[in-house]
């Protein structure tokens, strides 16, 4: 996916997310470790100026900043956090950027950041009631960023072990696939894009009637069975 197309999307999913925040901001957000919607806030609109300090001041040690916890202070610190975010990445998508994996530029951020709101514009709505789909192509970029970046980052980390064998992704929408493992796939998943991405980030289970096997379920499932994902 191109520069110009990430940065559309990170637009709009984070005002996506921020009409979120005319709600309530107790709710419970099922998949992050009981946060509430205000916590998710704080964390996406942090995490923006920490990207938005690692394109502009090179480094990657920019302080997690507390949001308000007045209604329509947050709302404004939040939106103030996305034009922050925006105008950092509005460059060249080759220039160098500090970034915690390969490849260190500003298109890394511009990918990842896309990303980052897409799933939490998602936590988000599912916990006001009903998210909307996510589009099928960013989905599908979600799900390689996975296998090529937070994967091989929880594994150096010691949160994953490497697979020992390879399990295949095809998403039906897209006609796209992916491998994850080494050697030929001895099990393939398939299902739409967004199915495959939520599954990878823990939001549905693999047991769910949206996705089909083929070859060997149990040692996909193993494959799977890791924290591929923070």
């Amino acid at each position: 996916m191109d520069s110009a197309s990430l940065l559309h999307h990170l637009h709009d999913e984070l005002d996506a997310f921020r009409a979120c925040l005319d709600g309530d901001l107790s709710l419970p957000i099922e998949h992050c470790g009981g946060w509430t919607l205000h916590d998710l806030a704080e964390h996406l609109g942090s995490s923006n100026l920490w990207a938005a300090a690692a394109v502009t001041e090179q480094h990657g040690d920019h302080p997690a900043t507390s949001a308000p916890r007045d209604p329509a202070e947050l709302r404004q610190w939040f939106e103030g956090t996305s034009q922050t975010l925006l105008k950092a990445l509005g460059r060249d998508p080759a220039s160098r950027a500090w970034t915690f994996h390969p490849p260190h530029t500003v298109g890394f951020w511009q990918r990842r950041r896309a990303l980052e709101a897409l799933v939490h514009r998602w936590d988000a709505e599912h916990a006001q009631g009903g998210a909307r789909p996510l589009d099928p192509v960013l989905a599908g970029e979600g799900v390689a960023e996975v296998f090529d970046t937070m994967a091989p980052r929880q594994i150096a980390r010691g949160r994953a072990r490497p697979p020992l064998s390879a399990l295949r992704l095809e998403a039906t929408d897209l006609g796209a696939s992916w491998t994850y493992g080494p050697g030929s796939p001895v099990a393939t998943l398939a299902g739409p894009a967004e199915q495959l991405l939520l599954l990878l980030w823990g939001r549905m289970p693999v047991t769910h009637e949206t996705y089909t096997w083929r070859g060997d379920q149990q040692a996909g499932l193993n494959i799977l069975a890791g924290t591929l994902t923070p």
